[in-house]
């Protein structure tokens, strides 16, 4: 059993996660009172009465266009976040980001692909997953060309898959339509929740859910890869297999984060810091407290994103200009002694 004071960051992350969703809830061009939401609630329970027009409209707002936003937001800042938390324990790097292998511009080509071939929102999700996935066997795979990959080969391998993706997704831009398809692409690559398809979420929110709740139950062997591979190979513990294990499903995660809400950077590198900076090192309580302050700062950022201007701003603009302003205090907070 933990002590009780490692305990409360969770907790309390967790309160303020439910109360930011519900705040996701009020905000938009159309706002609601926290009265008139919990009398909708109130009433969708049956537990109240309201006038059907009235209803009829807020279960319109909130039902069919602002939840599936804050699910998506949610499901996708705490998978950016623990797989950020998660790749760094792997690969012993506290400056590793969910990118490394080459998930992200593989999601990328694959989106770039779907959107030149006229494809549903669901089709380009799951074109942009599969690709994501390819991306990183591929790293893997020149890692595993030689007899012993260590973690600087999984690295190198990840930057060659990430450079050969890019690469396909430049090309892939020039091949499309500049007026219809390329204006498309680039909104995809800067990260948005404004077109979440919620068929698509349905189907790949559940699985992205379990996916994180896995990610989160793995921080004892993370902890068992901190140490070097040979200490823990003197323990009894299967390195390759774990770390093989632990990349395919972060791998998995990132891949159908960025199937949903496109490229948002910046949260799996800075969430896990501040995590940090909370409850410490030990990944048992770090993933779980990395997947709902990745939460929040999403909502937060999504809430910034659809409020401080007459067009809504692309995600990942705001994430990266927040996200680079925070890391630079983290930065400040380590170099004053807080990890």
């Amino acid at each position: 059993m933990f002590p009780s004071k490692l305990y409360t960051p969770l907790l309390l992350s967790l309160l303020a996660l439910i109360v930011t969703a519900l705040c996701a809830l009020l905000l938009g061009r159309y706002e609601i009172s926290i009265h008139e939401l919990s009398t909708f609630i109130a009433t969708l329970l049956g537990l109240s009465d309201m006038p059907a027009q009235r209803y009829d409209l807020l279960h319109s707002l909130i039902i069919e266009a602002r939840l599936p936003r804050v699910v998506a937001a949610v499901l996708v800042g705490a998978g950016l976040s623990v797989s950020g938390a998660a790749y760094q324990g792997v690969f012993r790097n506290p400056l590793v980001s969910p990118g490394l292998l080459g998930v992200l511009s593989g999601c990328a080509f694959g989106a770039a692909l779907g959107i030149i071939w006229h494809l549903p929102p669901l089709a380009i999700a799951l074109v942009a997953c599969v690709t994501g996935l390819i991306a990183v066997a591929v790293g893997l795979g020149i890692a595993h060309m030689f007899q012993t990959p260590s973690i600087l080969l999984l690295v190198l391998g990840g930057i060659v898959a990430n450079a050969l993706f890019t690469s396909l997704l430049s090309i892939a831009q020039y091949m499309a339509d500049p007026v219809d398809q390329l204006p498309s692409i680039v909104y995809w690559l800067l990260g948005s929740l404004s077109a979440v398809d919620v068929q698509a979420l349905w189907i790949i929110g559940p699985i992205l859910a379990v996916a994180i709740v896995l990610l989160c139950l793995t921080g004892r062997a993370i902890d068992a890869l901190s140490l070097s591979d040979d200490e823990a190979l003197s323990l009894g513990v299967p390195v390759e297999k774990i770390r093989g294990a632990l990349i395919v499903l972060t791998t998995l995660i990132c891949a159908l984060t960025v199937s949903l809400a496109g490229m948002v950077g910046w949260i799996g590198l800075l969430i896990p810091h501040l995590a940090r900076l909370l409850v410490g090192p030990g990944n048992t309580r770090l993933l779980p407290l990395s997947a709902c302050l990745g939460g929040i700062f999403l909502l937060a950022a999504d809430g910034v994103a659809r409020s401080v201007s007459a067009g809504e701003i692309p995600l990942g603009i705001i994430t990266e200009l927040f996200g680079a302003i925070a890391f630079v205090l983290v930065l400040h907070r380590v170099r004053k002694g807080w990890l």
